[in-house]
C-alpha cells in the first residue's frame, strides 16, 4: 500500500515550458526535479542513463512521480513496471500549459486522486479523475482503509465487490465502534448508509463493521470487518525466546482483550532487543514496524509499573513491556500485562 508522501515526490520535464512549470511547482511543495542535461538548471538533477531509466528508477522509489508534458510518454515508459494499484506509486500527469492534471495510475490506494486535486488547487487547473466511485460524487472502501489505516480480510476481493456495488446503487451500510468515531468523522463516507445500531439495520445489501473487536454479532446480510491499526504491543523477553512461543503468547493476549489481531500496529521492546530474532520475526508476521526504546526512555516510566531488579540489572530498566507499551500508546494501555514464560506482554491503543 502506497501513501502519498509530499518529500518523497519525483517530478520530470521534458520541454522549456515543463521546466518552467516545474519550477513554479517546486517554489510551491518538495519536490525532486528531473530533467534533460540541455535544460539542466539549478536545483534540477540530470536523467541518469536516459529519461527513461531514470523514470523507472523513480518508479521504484519515490511514493509519487509527476510528468509534465504528453500522458503517451508517461505510459509508453511505465507500461512493463505496473504491477497492483495496492503498491504501484501515485502517478500524475500535467499538461505543460497547467490547464489539466489527469490522475494516471494508483488514484485510491497510491493518491493520485489526491494528488491530482492538490495540484490543481495550487495551479488552477481541472483536475482530471476517471475512477468511477469518484465521478459517481460517491467514497471507495479503499480509500477509507488507507484513511483509517486500517485492514481487511480479503482485501483485494473486498474492495472490488463493494466498490462495485456502491457504483451500482447498491444500499451499503458503513458501522462502527464507539471508540472509533472520531477517526470515522474525519473520513469521506459518501455513497455509505450510516448504521448505528447493529440490532436494529435498515435495508441494506451489504455492510462494512469498523471495529478492533475478534467478534460481531451474527448479522442477515453480507458483511466484513475493517479493522483500523491501532492496537500497540509493549514485550519484555529473554535472550532468544523463540518466535513460536511469543507469537502464542501475543495471540493469547489479544483474545484476551477480543481484540482483532488485524488491529496491530507496532511491536515495541528496548535498543538492547534490536537485534532478537524472535521479536524480529513476529513483527514481520503481523506485518507491523519493530520500534525499539533506549533504556533510558523507558526508565522514565518504569515507576507506573512493577519492576524488577534483575531486569534492572540486566538491561538498565526495572521495566521493559509496560513503558515500552506506554510509549508506543501515550499512556492508553489495555488489561493487564501478560507474564508467562520470561515473557512479558503490554497492550496499548494509539489513536
Amino acid at each position: 500500500m502506497n501513501t502519498v508522501k509530499p518529500e518523497s515526490i519525483a517530478l520530470f520535464c521534458l520541454t522549456p515550458g515543463g521546466v518552467l512549470l516545474a519550477k513554479r511547482l517546486a517554489a510551491m511543495l518538495p519536490v525532486t526535479c528531473f530533467t534533460s542535461e540541455k535544460l539542466l538548471e539549478e536545483g534540477f538533477l540530470p536523467f541518469e542513463n536516459g529519461f527513461a531509466n531514470a523514470a523507472r528508477d523513480a518508479f521504484a522509489n519515490y511514493s509519487a512521480l509527476i510528468f509534465i508534458g504528453a500522458t503517451g510518454i508517461a505510459v509508453r515508459v511505465l507500461a512493463p513496471l505496473v504491477n497492483d494499484k495496492f503498491c504501484d506509486p501515485a502517478v500524475v500527469v500535467i499538461d505543460e500549459r497547467a490547464q489539466h492534471v489527469i490522475s494516471l495510475l494508483s488514484g485510491h490506494a497510491g493518491g493520485a486522486n489526491t494528488l491530482a486535486r492538490y495540484l490543481a488547487g495550487m495551479l488552477g487547473a481541472d483536475p482530471v479523475i476517471t475512477t468511477a466511485t469518484d465521478v459517481n460524487d460517491m467514497a471507495a472502501l479503499d480509500t477509507l482503509a488507507f484513511q483509517l489505516n486500517a485492514r481487511m480480510t480479503d482485501f483485494r476481493s473486498v474492495v472490488k465487490i463493494v466498490n462495485q456495488m456502491l457504483v451500482s446503487n447498491k444500499r451499503v451500510g458503513l458501522w462502527w465502534d464507539d471508540e472509533l468515531a472520531q477517526d470515522v468523522s474525519h473520513c469521506d463516507r459518501r455513497g455509505f448508509i450510516t448504521v448505528t445500531d447493529l440490532n436494529q439495520l435498515p435495508e441494506l445489501d451489504a455492510l462494512i463493521c469498523i471495529t478492533l473487536r475478534t467478534d460481531l454479532p451474527e448479522l442477515p446480510l453480507p458483511h466484513w470487518k475493517l479493522v483500523p491499526q491501532r492496537v500497540v504491543a509493549g514485550i519484555g523477553c529473554r535472550r532468544d525466546t523463540p518466535f513460536p512461543l511469543l507469537a502464542e503468547l501475543l495471540s493469547r493476549q489479544l483474545e484476551a482483550q477480543r481484540l482483532d489481531p488485524l488491529a496491530l500496529k507496532a511491536i515495541g521492546s528496548i535498543t538492547l532487543k534490536k537485534d532478537e530474532q524472535g521479536l524480529i520475526q513476529l513483527a514481520s508476521c503481523c506485518r507491523v514496524p519493530f520500534e525499539t526504546f533506549t533504556a533510558d526512555a523507558l526508565r522514565e516510566h518504569e515507576h507506573r509499573f512493577p519492576a524488577s531488579s534483575f531486569v534492572r540489572k540486566t538491561v538498565g530498566t526495572g521495566s521493559v513491556s509496560g513503558p515500552a507499551a506506554w510509549l508506543l500508546s501515550h499512556g492508553q494501555l489495555l488489561g493487564e500485562t501478560l507474564r508467562e514464560q520470561g515473557v512479558t506482554i503490554t497492550l496499548g491503543v494509539s489513536h
